[in-house]
């Protein structure tokens, strides 16, 4: 079986800065006239996604194709999953079908681990549930490097991870990544929206946005996911909104070199006001730029390293 990218787990210490440097290498080709290398030539890069996307998806079919790989595009609603395929049934068809590599994504938290233990060829999780979205971590985790100057490591830079962290993927492996490289991690939402259990967690919590503000590097906003809601865990949204989103008045709060992050969609008006997400303070168009780069780096790293394919970089 070959090795996927389910989890930040999945990483080495090794891993992590490998596929950092490959980004930088693919972030500098994006910047070519023609942005385009036969690194991944002959290669077949299936997007199977069962929930919507249109950073994600569209970011990993475009560094598959910027890498030269073709690409294969599985849509929910003219699959035979219509029809009562099975997940294991629609995965392996996708294999024999000649798919070097599946990048998933699913409603449920796990999914992509069990498939991957169906299949021989690797896959890239693009968020399961609530679990875990590696490559945003990545791309975050990039971003703020080259933002701050920082190296390789992100010693001494202060994240607040701010909203609905219960539901979010995105802030479970920012946490595990942002940690490991040596970023200090503040949660901050209302109770209901925060981890009962932070022993997994290595980051602080707080219940107040004001806490953060004038002591956080990154404040990275997240949307509140309320269609993964069993019951209703905040008063309402505007309730939410008073207390949790980023506005224009926080952000003039906060340390003057601070920048503000969000991964997407972006809810104006409830998480973040239009005037923080647009301000020039703000990472979250340098985040989707990033993305391609280190989405690159990623399909690279399963496919084409360790077969002499980097030598057509240049």
């Amino acid at each position: 079986m070959s090795r996927s990218l389910t989890s930040i787990a999945d990483l080495s210490d090794d891993d992590i800065s490998q596929l950092l440097e490959l980004s930088r290498i693919f972030l500098e080709v994006n910047q070519r006239e023609i942005p385009k290398v036969p690194a991944l030539r002959g290669k077949t890069v299936a997007t199977l996604f069962f929930e919507n996307s249109t950073r994600t998806r569209l970011s990993f079919e475009l560094a598959a194709t910027r890498l030269s790989a073709d690409v294969l595009t599985f849509t929910l609603t003219t699959s035979s999953v219509s029809k009562g395929e099975s997940l294991r049934d629609t995965a392996e068809t996708i294999e024999s079908l000649g798919a070097d590599l599946i990048v998933m994504r699913h409603f449920s938290s796990g999914s992509v681990q069990l498939v991957s233990s169906w299949l021989e060829i690797p896959l890239v999780n693009a968020g399961d549930g609530a679990h875990e979205h590696p490559t945003q971590a990545l791309l975050d985790a990039y971003a703020i490097m080259e933002h701050f100057n920082t190296g390789k490591r992100l010693d001494g830079i202060s994240v607040a991870i701010v909203g609905d962290v219960l539901h979010s993927r995105v802030a479970r492996s920012n946490v595990q990544l942002l940690s490991r490289l040596g970023a200090q991690v503040t949660l901050v939402g209302p109770p209901a929206l925060i981890p009962l259990d932070l022993s997994l967690w290595p980051a602080r919590a707080t219940n107040s946005l004001e806490d953060v503000l004038s002591e956080s590097d990154v404040i990275y906003m997240l949307r509140v996911q309320s269609e993964r809601f069993t019951e209703s865990l905040i008063p309402s949204m505007s309730e939410f909104s008073r207390l949790f989103s980023l506005t224009a008045e926080r952000l003039e709060r906060t340390r003057k070199e601070a920048v503000v992050m969000h991964p997407g969609p972006i809810i104006r008006g409830v998480e973040i006001a239009a005037e923080a997400a647009d301000s020039s303070r703000s990472l979250i168009r340098t985040q989707v730029t990033t993305g391609v780069g280190v989405r690159m780096a990623v399909l690279y790293w399963l496919l084409g390293a360790n077969q002499g394919r980097l030598e057509s970089i240049w």
